[in-house]
């Protein structure tokens, strides 16, 4: 028997309960033994809830028990799960997490740890929940240069731009439907503000490029100035709007990653991905774009690929030395450098500055137009007074 232990009993915490529970046979068939969760840490006991004899609120009791082979860490936040984190992998436990934030920030230094002490750091299931995306980008594309890598990395912000182009909703109604039904937090800010795709733009940017991406350099920026009057032109031109994280490999060694609503050609895959799926596309210089498309979020799909990679933290011995990067920073680049066409729509008819520009609309003293291609720096310049302005997605 191999015995596990969980951190928070929230909703990812709860399902990988489940999933163990679940999925006793396949299980055991890839791990030649059973695999059970013995210990889960609480902040505070719960008399009524099922796994009430599963539970502690001394992080100890993980820490000093032999039985014990891996560590599912879903307590989100930095502060106690970085201390817990670092103990465990001390204590020579695997740790496997659905933390991006303390990937983001920390990974570097904690994978660095695992390695010290012979154990596993894992962390498929911060990046798109359930959709594989971690383990094909390290291993199924090892023999590739990844060149690019974009998606729609938060179900929510997906979710309120659906409703927006379907129903023609607001960003506000759409977003307050979104807290009806779960798929948005009471305080909705790191989701609508890019803070959240951010986060994971970083992690597929480190493990790319090899290099530590910053999460304090990355621009990020959410859709809650995105205006319902853009959303019915851009669909009405044949595009859709999509909140967007991206990374880019640039010459010289140079990197740079963003998270942005774009505006993106309906005939692109990713623009169909619509309520709270998420999709990953990587252009490898081998395999050309490649997409992952999947339910990001949610109890299961993400306890899915928490337990997952408790599978593979007990297969792979003494560890998995292609998932690491280090801690240079130098390189990363303004991605205002970039040049792209932007979406603009102004009061009046567009300036010749915008170039050859093609009209999307002209009415009510207003024109929404697509730019020639220029640096962010550019478009900038042009767009103080603009009513809108955003990437487009070649």
């Amino acid at each position: 028997m191999i015995k596990i232990a969980v951190m928070g009993l929230g909703t990812v915490g709860t399902g990988v309960v489940k999933v163990v529970e679940a999925n006793e046979t396949p299980i055991y068939h890839k791990l030649g033994d059973k695999l059970e969760v013995k210990t889960a840490l609480v902040r505070r006991f719960k008399e009524n809830s099922p796994y009430r004899s599963l539970m502690t609120d001394q992080f100890s009791d993980i820490e000093n028990d032999p039985e014990i082979a891996v560590v599912v860490e879903t307590i989100g936040g930095v502060d106690a799960a970085y201390t817990y984190t670092k103990r465990a992998l001390c204590a020579g436990k695997h740790v496997v997490t659905a933390n991006k934030q303390l990937v983001a920030e920390h990974g570097c230094e904690l994978l660095r740890l695992a390695k010290e002490h012979h154990v596993n750091y894992l962390f498929e299931a911060s990046v798109a929940g359930g959709i594989p995306i971690l383990h094909p980008l390290t291993q199924c594309m090892a023999a590739n240069r990844v060149d690019e890598i974009y998606g729609i990395l938060n179900g929510t912000t997906n979710y309120i731009l659906t409703k927006m182009v379907r129903e023609g909703a607001t960003f506000a109604d759409a977003l307050k439907e979104a807290q009806e039904k779960g798929y948005a937090e009471a305080d909705p800010t790191a989701d609508v503000e890019g803070i959240d795709a951010g986060r994971k733009t970083c992690i597929l940017s480190d493990l790319a490029f090899g290099h530590q991406t910053d999460p304090s350099v990355v621009p990020m920026e959410g859709i809650s100035r995105i205006d319902l009057k853009d959303v019915e032109i851009a669909e009405k031109a044949g595009y859709r709007i999509k909140l967007l994280g991206r990374c880019l490999r640039l010459e010289n060694d140079g990197r740079t990653a963003y998270v942005a609503p774009h505006v993106i050609p309906v005939d692109n895959p990713i623009a169909g991905v619509e309520d709270v799926f998420n999709a990953v596309v990587v252009r490898g210089n081998a395999t050309g774009e490649v997409m992952f498309y999947g339910k990001g979020a949610g109890e299961l799909p993400t306890a899915s690929a928490c337990v997952a990679d408790v599978i593979e933290a007990l297969q792979a011995t003494p560890g998995r030395p292609e998932i690491s990067w280090d801690d240079n920073t130098d390189g990363f680049r303004d991605p205002l450098e970039l040049t792209s066409s932007y979406y603009v729509r102004v009061k009046g008819a567009p300036s010749e500055k915008f170039g050859d520009v093609k009209i999307l609309s002209q009415e009510a003293g207003q024109s929404a137009f697509i730019t020639s291609a220029m640096t962010g720096h550019e478009i900038q310049s042009l767009t103080a007074d603009a009513l809108a302005c955003l990437r487009v997605l070649a």
